[in-house]
């Protein structure tokens, strides 16, 4: 009475285990000690997303060196802390930061923090510029 339908296979051709199909590709020393060189340059690094590098122009926020380097420091030290979200408020400007991947997201002048209510933080940070 009842009766089996096939549509097809699911696996037409045989599949093989995972460490059979990827070979791992070996980078000559050279290449290796600086690909770790670039990841400890990444790591601390600040960096600036597309909407944070918008809002610095929008707003004529600039930032110089020194206080591109006090952000940098204060990041290690909310990261020291566990923080993942943090404000930062240095030169009168206010930079919300994601502490693990070290990028600010977004930046607000001293005119738009006026009452502005900052949310989805989980630190704060002053920095003396």
């Amino acid at each position: 009475m009842t009766e089996r339908i096939s549509i097809g296979q699911l696996y037409p051709n045989a599949v093989s285990p995972a460490s059979a199909r990827r070979t791992p590709v070996q980078q000559p020393a050279s290449l290796s000690g600086n690909s770790s060189f670039q990841k400890l340059l990444q790591d601390q690094l600040v960096r600036f997303s597309h909407h944070a590098e918008v809002r610095l122009k929008e707003r004529g926020i600039q930032l110089k060196p020194e206080q591109l380097d006090k952000l940098s420091q204060a990041i290690d030290k909310v990261a020291a802390k566990g923080a993942k979200d943090a404000l930062m408020v240095i030169g009168g400007n206010a930079l919300i930061v994601n502490v693990p991947n070290r990028t600010v997201v977004t930046a607000l002048d001293g005119n738009a923090m006026n009452e502005h209510v900052f949310t989805q933080i989980d630190s704060a940070m002053i920095i003396s510029s």
